[in-house]
């Protein structure tokens, strides 16, 4: 055979069998990551990758009652603040139409919910969406941000019951302002069919007369009020949420740290 002819053939011989190694070497050095059977084995265990609240929310199947978002931070004020009377949280979405069950009491120890049902916003924040929100007196604006309920009393709107703003600046003034939880009659479905809104308050969140007591009994007496709404300014001021929350990602609630109330107003 010819010099140069044996060369190739050489050549040749030692290209298949460096092809052949690389083949067989392939599988041998490919992360777990990249194996078929990895992509099964992610969607086995997809809570892995979910936060405490979200398993809470699913838990609770709170999908068709509350946004995650509502839920997240008013948990994440909730292990925080440390209410008083655990069992109970409320939250008020202030981001749906005053056409909408925007309020929703939670059962945190029975994990379940108690109550969903319309509430009225401030006069001045809106018409039929809550979008202006204030701390001061005579704006007859709704307050965002974390309450704790405190006592009932027989007022001028019936059976009512007295909030306390936990957050300086921001709604702190509630008890001054009497921004307390109450029946109206504007509060109903039936105006909701005659106007296309609810009928709204002096700044109160304002609820059905025949929901008022049962709710107000069930809340009483140092339970927590979370009252949410998609806003930049109540963000950037309130104390209580995490820059994690503020960002709009998940909290990770096995990680909070506790914060003292009375620092918040």
């Amino acid at each position: 055979m010819h010099v140069n002819q044996r060369y190739v053939c050489m050549r040749s011989l030692f290209f298949v069998m460096l092809t052949g190694l690389f083949v067989s070497y392939i599988p041998a050095t490919l992360s777990e990551d990249f194996k078929p059977n990895s992509i099964k084995t992610i969607s086995e265990k997809p809570e892995e990758s979910k936060s405490i609240s979200q398993l809470l929310y699913d838990k609770m199947n709170l999908a068709q009652v509350l946004k995650f978002e509502a839920f997240d931070q008013a948990l994440q004020g909730y292990n925080i603040l440390h209410p008083r009377k655990t069992n109970i949280l409320t939250v008020i979405d202030f981001t749906l139409p005053s056409t909408d069950k925007r309020m929703v009491v939670l059962d945190m120890e029975k994990e379940k919910v108690l109550f969903h049902t319309i509430v009225s916003h401030g006069k001045n924040s809106g018409e039929k969406y809550a979008k202006s929100f204030s701390n001061k007196h005579g704006s007859y604006q709704s307050s965002l941000g974390f309450y704790e309920t405190q006592n009932t009393y027989q007022g001028g709107n019936g059976y009512s019951l007295v909030l306390n703003g936990l957050e300086r600046g921001i709604n702190d003034q509630a008890k001054a302002r009497a921004v307390v939880i109450h029946g109206a009659d504007y509060c109903s479905e039936s105006v909701i069919k005659s106007t296309g809104r609810l009928g709204r308050s002096y700044g109160c969140p304002a609820l059905p007369r025949a929901l008022t007591k049962p709710i107000i009994n069930a809340i009483k007496d140092g339970s927590l009020l979370y009252i949410y709404a998609e806003n930049k300014e109540y963000m950037a001021a309130t104390k209580v949420l995490t820059p994690v929350a503020k960002g709009g990602m998940l909290a990770q609630h096995d990680e909070v740290k506790t914060v003292d109330s009375d620092r918040l107003n």
